[in-house]
């Protein structure tokens, strides 16, 4: 019984420590210049702020995450980006669950109006707007676009798959915003 005491005592601590470690790691990246791979970041202040005419986002094609920043609560982080005819789109999953909720708190806080803030890729800073996308054609070539580059469907994506895709965007699962410019 004793050996069983010291035991439960021994593996509390190592997952004391492991907390202890992540909360740690999330309060100093909270003030870092953008996100890391498993934590938020602050504001994105280095890269060049880009002025002018919109790029042709095709390049994004190849680029599997660029950094997200919202203004209001300043808060930055990891995400994907797609392409689909000329405009960019970003998406947020599991948002009919409680990790969703958890998680996912700036996509509820841009669809609630605080959606300004800045993307930066290729350490260029574009000032953007996040707007909900419900409905509409363009959500197929949204649905096309993230069945292929990230759920490693065959491209072009099938009929099937665009369907299933969008399906999860018109009941709530996954999220879509446009990002606009400012």
């Amino acid at each position: 019984m004793k050996t069983i005491n010291v035991l439960g005592q021994i593996v509390g601590f190592i997952v004391l420590i492991f907390v202890i470690a992540l909360v740690t790691l999330r309060f100093q990246y909270s003030e870092a210049d953008g996100p890391s791979i498993l934590f938020p970041g602050g504001e994105m202040t280095s890269g060049e702020l880009h002025v002018g005419p919109e790029p042709d986002w095709s390049f994004t094609d190849e680029i599997y995450t660029v950094d997200l920043q919202l203004n209001e609560p300043m808060a930055s982080r990891r995400i994907f980006i797609i392409e689909s005819e000329g405009k960019i789109y970003v998406v947020s999953g599991y948002m009919r669950s409680l990790l969703g909720r958890i998680w996912k708190e700036w996509a509820f806080e841009a669809d609630a109006g605080n959606n300004e803030g800045v993307l930066r890729v290729n350490g260029i800073r574009y000032q953007r707007r996040l707007v909900r996308i419900t409905d509409g054609d363009v959500l197929n070539g949204v649905a096309a676009k993230l069945a292929t580059k990230y759920g490693g469907a065959p491209a072009p994506a099938s009929e099937e798959v665009i369907g299933n895709t969008r399906a999860s965007f018109e009941s709530g699962s996954t999220w879509v915003f446009e990002l606009q410019p400012r």
